[in-house]
């Protein structure tokens, strides 16, 4: 998978500028056509009738291709059209007449008139143009194909599904696999995207590089070898001053457990020290679990201060409360000017504080409280992220990252988009490992963005290495913190 995701409209203009380039519509509908049949081919050897579901536009072009292609090589396939196919346009018409002629059935497609018999379904119906809720007629037609229970392979995009936000249009056609061409949607990594995307494939169907680089700012999926490079490798003579001190402020009664799992982080990603503020009875606990970490037990802002002045990044909120121990320390941390990381419950208190804008601050919200931060909801979140990302950037600057399948990251390097990650990490002391995490790379110096852009990668790549060993179901946060050392020291197998 490439690094650039782009949004439908950028994926568009990659179509007319691959055309100036010499690609003509036709070739790049039959290049696309043929990338989809020979997934067809690779995964489902044994069919031999597959039903093509052509909408009205380009992407029942590249299925009235796929259907062609099928029956040239000795297959049965029959095209399930929505709508007539003399009634296409453009290179989508030339593909339709040209199925017609190579002999390959065609019948409408209704409630009433299903490809029950099939045994895969080629998905051509809507593609990337769903912006608003589908009609009610086509939100039935594909819950009735949902129905069906058969396996489906999408075209560019699964039908139903938003391309730029990831979110169902009313009702999804989900697929088995998708293949995507020329430029990956955002929408299909984010969001219910995966869910409904199943296996993401990608061909760019020989389009040439310099085409990309006229599109001004995709978002950007992080990968191990683009990111490593900001975290060099240490010099021989190097000493713990040299990787910034991380204090970690939370843990009210009760709930101890959330920043020492912040700190047992900080520590196992390179931050030289690692100091937890929290209250005085915990402390006991968290030296005889973690002897590295510097507890100090505080009652207020004046036991707090200190620990502040010898700080270089503040990760505060896990098990911080929202009682008045947790906003005091909080007032404190945001006189302090110190960088900050605010996750969980710091995110709670800031709501109350009405706290004005910085740019020295990582905010990392879950859809439910970016709802908070932004005074609406977690749905409204998820059905737009993106938006609700720009949202809560113009809002609070700094840099946000917006937890959940497809975490994205919004900042002063732009929009990343982290697409690693698995179910199991669904469970409670994620989001303060990965508080942990971010605070410690921005000690050891990465500006705030490029810090929760890695943090977030390599998170979500440790909690796949502790999957792969011992399974999703199951998996707890502290499983990632022996995963998250060979991550970060480039021993990073995929």
């Amino acid at each position: 998978m490439p690094e650039a995701l782009y949004s439908a409209d950028q994926t568009r203009e990659l179509d007319r500028l691959a055309g100036e380039a010499g690609l003509s519509g036709e070739e790049l509908m039959e290049r696309a056509g043929r990338a989809a049949f020979d997934v067809l081919l690779s995964r489902w050897p044994d069919v031999s009738r597959p039903a093509v579901l052509c909408g009205g536009g380009n992407n029942g072009g590249d299925g009235y291709v796929v259907a062609r292609l099928a029956r040239e090589a000795g297959l049965e396939p029959v095209i399930h059209h929505l709508r007539d196919p003399e009634r296409m346009k453009g290179d989508a018409l030339t593909m339709a007449r040209r199925a017609r002629d190579a002999g390959v059935p065609m019948r409408p497609l209704s409630v009433d008139d299903l490809p029950v018999d099939a045994p895969l379904l080629v998905d051509g119906l809507l593609g990337t143009g769903i912006s608003d809720a589908l009609r009610d007629d086509i939100r039935a037609l594909i819950e009735a194909l949902g129905r069906l229970g058969k396996p489906v392979l999408a075209l560019d995009v699964p039908s139903g599904l938003n391309a730029d936000t990831g979110a169902p249009a009313g009702a999804v056609l989900s697929a088995d696999c998708t293949i995507t061409f020329i430029g990956v949607n955002r929408g299909l990594l984010t969001g219910a995207g995966p869910v409904h995307s199943g296996e993401l494939l990608f061909d760019d169907l020989g389009v040439d590089r310099p085409v990309y680089q006229h599109i001004d700012r995709p978002v950007w999926r992080p990968s191990p070898a683009r990111l490593r490079h900001w975290l060099p490798p240490r010099r021989r003579d190097a000493h713990k001053g040299h990787f910034g001190h991380v204090l970690v402020v939370g843990g009210d009664h009760g709930f101890a457990g959330a920043p020492l799992m912040t700190a047992q982080a900080a520590a196992r990603c390179g931050a030289g020290l690692v100091s937890l503020a929290t209250r005085p009875e915990h402390a006991p606990a968290v030296l005889a679990r973690q002897p590295e970490i510097m507890v100090r037990g505080v009652d207020g802002a004046e036991s707090l201060r200190p620990l502040l002045e010898k700080a270089s990044v503040v990760a505060v909120g896990p098990g911080l409360g929202t009682g008045p121990w947790g906003r005091v320390l909080l007032e404190e941390v945001l006189e302090s000017g110190l960088p900050l990381v605010i996750d969980a419950d710091g995110l709670n208190v800031l709501i109350e504080l009405d706290a004005d804008a910085r740019d020295n601050w990582i905010l990392t919200p879950h859809p439910g409280e970016a709802g908070r931060l932004l005074g609406s909801d977690g749905a409204t979140v998820q059905a737009d992220r993106f938006a609700a990302l720009e949202s809560l950037a113009a809002r609070y600057g700094g840099t946000v990252l917006l937890k959940g399948l497809g975490t994205l990251v919004r900042g002063d390097g732009g929009t990343a988009l982290i697409s690693d990650g698995n179910p199991g990490m669904a469970t409670g002391g994620m989001g303060d490992v990965l508080t942990g995490v971010i605070a410690a790379l921005h000690a050891q110096g990465l500006p705030g963005y490029q810090a929760a852009a890695l943090g977030a990668m390599a998170h979500a790549r440790a909690a796949d290495r502790a999957a792969a060993a011992g399974g999703e179901r199951g998996l707890l946060a502290t499983d990632l913190l022996a995963a998250l050392r060979p991550v970060l020291n480039g021993d990073d197998e995929r």
